[in-house]
């Protein structure tokens, strides 16, 4: 399971560097207020979309 979240971080990275960066920001530092909800909500889309990618429970 872990090999396959590594390799579709990898296929898209793009997304994942969207994803760590806005984590890391979110984590990090405190933005306005507005503004970070705006990242946690692209935060949450971009990981409902790479867990769709994904599928790792797919049987």
């Amino acid at each position: 399971m872990f090999k396959k979240i590594i390799n579709g971080l990898i296929d898209h990275p793009l997304l994942t560097s969207i994803f760590v960066v806005d984590l890391f920001i979110l984590l990090l530092h405190k933005p306005p207020f507005l503004f970070s909800l705006l990242m946690l909500g692209g935060l949450v889309a971009i990981s409902m979309y790479l867990g769709q990618k994904l599928a790792l429970f797919k049987i």
